[in-house]
């Protein structure tokens, strides 16, 4: 069992060798202890700081307020813990959202209430797409506590739970540090929880109380260890027995992942099951990434009437279906219209198995469960067979003419050819979507995007973070909509400030598209803005920024040949300038069977 979260040379080996799926991972063992702290730097300040580069946070986004600005001191002079200023909160959450999806771990800092009711949406974000992430609140004086005082930045109630409250729903666990007694040990079960159960935790820490030294921060830590979670022996073996059983009899079986493979830490096993058992192999659409798409048996993304070419008719007309930690909600599932049986269908998911409409199982680990799998399934390849001989190559999109308008499809043809493994794409809700499901991603290429919540502007905010998480390793390549982009601008400022060298492309078609398509109404309509005059006041001639505006095909070969050449050390904003009915046909098909399904009449009562 692997436990072992947040090594910094484990995350850039893992992302060397091009692996996916989950964070690092290494063999059981105590995550590394502290050096013996000195006096004058044995507080709870420092000890958060140490705790939070033991596991794997190197970069911490933050908002200063008058609540935290001691801590932020105890932070910035830990060695290895660099505090990056956001221009928002909502920006921070995200932006340790996304570095949490490339290193495994990730935190933010802000001040009480105001900040930390602020950063709530990204945060439930994060909760909703299984991401640890730490958020640290400055909170009240321990002295105020219980008082009856009404202190600013509160709702002017002398109670001061609102915040907690708010978070309790959004994380799975929370620490209000006002007693140095147990401080040392609220942090440390704070962290070790959102490792253990891949969600967002909540840590406030008084403001009087972060300088202060303390025996329990003085002596050498007690090594952090993570206990390592182990499968019911039993229940696995009688698990596996059920689903041998039931796929050697099957015909055409296929093999599905879902986005659970990721809190599952099951990227390899997962490979090891596809290139045992011979079935084609898929991916639901928020698990893109997590998959290689370089697997010879590869076939696209299953995503109901929106799926990859070919893909639908393998999955839908298999006799039996494996999906590895799925999650279907009406995004997922196109306003439920799968075509999907359950008695044809075993589920697993991180600690459970489903055969059919026969028995679950508990217990049991998906790791455990898919690498015992592999050993025991007969190989077939029938299905495989059947997609090979049914599939007919995408075809390009037409030439553009000199001076033509330039295509969505246009746009994404030449995206695709800039991916390669040094490269990580990062996806916008809206037709960003469904454009960047059909790119193919080549071995080692990042891919994220927020399915499950689907926040507007998020995208902003995790371009900033992944790129933060893997500098100098990696290019983030982020395709964002106008629409999107106008919520949380702000923190492109925060990307020249790290020197990041992402390529935006800033997709302009006058609105909210993807709801256009959804339900229409003037609402949808935005205010345009000179998004690339935007961005060079700005950059104000501080750091390294370039940025254009395209109309035609030939202007976007020209940018991009900059983008990857000259202009390779910094930041490019690409504003690309499209009609606003140019949307994918996916987006259309999807669009209105969510529709349907969004305007289904009451049921009677």
């Amino acid at each position: 069992m692997d436990t072992r979260i947040g090594s910094v040379d484990a995350a850039v080996e893992t992302m060397a060798n091009g692996s996916v799926g989950s964070p690092p991972t290494a063999h059981c063992h105590p995550i590394a202890p502290a050096a013996q702290a000195e006096a004058a730097e044995a507080t709870l300040g420092r000890h958060l700081a140490r705790r939070l580069v033991q596991v794997g946070v190197h970069d911490v986004f933050a908002v200063p307020g008058d609540f935290n600005l001691t801590l932020l001191d105890h932070l910035i002079a830990e060695p290895g813990l660099r505090l990056v200023g956001c221009c928002n909160e909502l920006n921070a959450g995200y932006a340790a959202d996304g570095y949490a999806r490339a290193r495994g771990v990730g935190a933010c800092a802000v001040t009480f209430t105001v900040g930390g009711l602020s950063v709530l949406n990204a945060i439930a974000g994060s909760y909703s797409e299984n991401l640890p992430v730490i958020c640290i609140v400055g909170g009240p004086n321990s002295n105020d506590y219980g008082t009856n005082r009404v202190l600013h930045h509160t709702i002017g109630l002398p109670d001061f739970s609102q915040e907690l409250r708010c978070f309790q729903t959004i994380t799975c666990y929370q620490a209000v540090v006002n007693h140095l007694e147990d401080a040392h040990e609220l942090i440390d079960t704070a962290i070790s929880t959102a490792l253990k159960e891949s969600k967002p935790v909540y840590i406030s820490i008084s403001c009087n109380l972060s300088a202060i030294a303390h025996p329990t921060f003085s002596l050498e830590p007690v090594p952090f260890f993570l206990s390592p979670r182990l499968s019911n022996q039993m229940g696995l073996e009688a698990a596996v027995e059920a689903t041998v059983e039931f796929l050697n009899k099957a015909v055409k079986p296929v093999l599905v992942g879902g986005p659970k493979i990721r809190v599952a830490k099951s990227g390899k096993a997962f490979v090891e099951l596809a290139d045992a058992c011979g079935y084609p192999i898929a991916v639901m659409p928020s698990a893109k990434g997590l998959v290689p798409e370089h697997h010879p048996r590869f076939i696209g993304t299953y995503w109901g009437a929106v799926s990859t070419s070919f893909c639908a008719e393998i999955v839908e007309s298999a006799d039996a279906y494996v999906f590895v930690g799925p999650i279907f909600n009406d995004y997922s599932s196109v306003g439920y219209s799968l075509l999907l049986k359950k008695e044809k269908a075993i589920i697993v998911q991180p600690e459970r198995v489903v055969v059919a409409n026969g028995p679950a199982f508990g217990c049991i680990l998906m790791k455990d469960f898919l690498r015992a799998l592999a050993k025991r399934l007969k190989k077939n390849t029938t299905a495989y067979e059947n997609y090979h001989r049914i599939f007919v190559p995408d075809g390009q999109p037409l030439e553009c003419k000199p001076k033509e308008p330039l295509r969505v499809n246009v746009l994404f043809k030449h995206i695709q050819q800039m991916l390669s493994g040094n490269t990580a794409v990062i996806a916008e809700t809206g037709d960003s979507w469904f454009n960047c499901q059909k790119l193919k991603l080549p071995e080692g290429c990042g891919y994220e995007f927020q399915m499950q919540y689907g926040s507007i502007g998020w995208s902003v905010g995790a371009t900033l973070g992944y790129a933060q998480a893997v500098k100098n390793r990696k290019r983030v390549i982020a395709c964002i909509g106008d629409g999107s982009f106008q919520v949380t601008a702000q923190d492109v400022s925060t990307m020249l400030r790290c020197e990041q060298n992402s390529i935006i492309f800033l997709i302009n078609n006058g609105g909210y598209t993807i709801e256009v398509e959804i339900h229409d109404g003037p609402y949808n309509v935005i205010k345009n803005w000179n998004y690339a005059g935007l961005v060079d006041a700005i950059h104000n001639g501080e750091g390294k920024c370039w940025t254009t505006r395209v109309r035609y095909e030939e202007e976007l070969k020209e940018a991009i040949a900059t983008a990857a050449g000259a202009k390779q050390d910094c930041l490019c904003f690409i504003e690309v300038i499209v009609h606003k009915d140019d949307t994918s046909k996916e987006l259309l098909e999807w669009g209105s069977r969510v529709c349907s399904a969004n305007s289904r009449a009451p049921n009677p009562q």
